[in-house]
């Protein structure tokens, strides 16, 4: 097996830090625009639920370039980035904030990252919006469009006090790679790739579509039937843990709430992907990802404990974590 070999040097540059949420309890809300008496905003939850469920934040609404199309699939409201920097200013923001529920946080595009920086100039620059506002929610679809720098790093340097959310993702919707692939180690790949290269670029959270699905990828009423990191057999009584569940597990199971992103580059080229954190504690954990054929050998320095050696099998994604006192 043929071997590549590089270094990699931690730098104490301190980024935004990862965003969790907590559960408590929650009211049903109705909200009201000011202009229009019908209700045109509600989330629901019971009093009594069992699970003792609660929303931190809502967003605009799903993809609100969706619903410029005619006849889309799905059924979705089309907003103009100008319509719903008004929405926000007249209705929402106003109705959420005298709502029970103001600490509720407002995310604004729910939307594919190619919309970025224009979707977030047209909003947060509106005083009257951006007051309202906490981040932006973005989708991973069609990112191989647009650079994550152009469109993730810009909307956070013009805009630095509000974060970035990943509010959706899924594997098995495009038309040339559909649907469930029990096993696929490809996907989990994508999974990993596209984590890392999100916390490189200032977003703080990120959300798979679906929890669980069935064998065939869904139910789902129009037919979109995709992947899961869950699949569930009915049939057999029994579920399957995909490639995709393990690969959330390297960040969700080490980032913990109140990490923050520090620099860290490798001192020449490689083909490793990578994220270091420092984590409440003071431990730091660096998540490697090894997307080639080939063994990698590197080094870790750490000015505060040397070097750590280590080895990037291939096709792996591995998580290191070390103590620095």
């Amino acid at each position: 097996m043929a071997l590549q070999r590089a270094a990699f040097r931690l730098r104490q540059t301190v980024a935004r830090s990862i965003h969790t949420s907590g559960c408590g309890h929650q009211e049903a809300l109705a909200v009201e625009s000011e202009t229009n008496p019908e209700p045109f905003s509600i989330f629901r939850t019971q009093q009594s639920d069992p699970y003792n469920l609660s929303f931190w934040a809502l967003t605009t609404g799903n993809e609100p370039s969706a619903g410029r199309f005619t006849n889309y699939s799905f059924q979705a409201m089309g907003f103009t980035a100008e319509e719903q920097r008004d929405w926000v200013s007249m209705d929402l923001g106003p109705a959420v904030t005298a709502s029970a529920h103001a600490h509720t946080h407002i995310l604004i595009l729910d939307d594919n990252r190619l919309l970025l920086p224009y979707w977030a100039k047209v909003i947060l620059s509106d005083i009257d919006a951006g007051r309202y506002i906490h981040g932006v929610a973005v989708h991973w679809y069609m990112d191989s469009f647009v650079p994550a720098e152009i469109s993730l790093g810009t909307t956070h340097h013009l805009f630095p006090e509000y974060y970035l959310f990943g509010t959706e993702a899924c594997s098995g919707w495009s038309p040339v790679d559909r649907g469930v692939k029990l096993g696929s180690w490809e996907r989990a790949e994508q999974y990993a790739a596209d984590i890392i290269q999100d916390l490189n670029h200032y977003v703080v959270g990120w959300t798979d579509w679906n929890l669980a699905l069935d064998m065939g990828g869904g139910p789902n009423w129009v037919k979109n039937f995709v992947d899961s990191p869950i699949i569930v057999n009915a049939k057999q009584d029994v579920f399957y843990k995909q490639p995709t569940f393990y690969s959330m597990a390297h960040f969700s199971m080490f980032l913990l709430k109140g990490s923050r992103r520090v620099g860290v580059s490798a001192s020449g080229e490689t083909t490793l992907e990578f994220s270091a954190f420092i984590r409440p504690d003071g431990s730091v954990v660096l998540i490697i990802l090894n997307r080639s054929a080939l063994v990698v050998q590197f080094e870790v320095w750490d000015p505060a404990v040397g070097f750590i050696p280590s080895t990037a099998p291939p096709r792996s994604l591995l998580t290191l974590a070390w103590n620095t006192h």
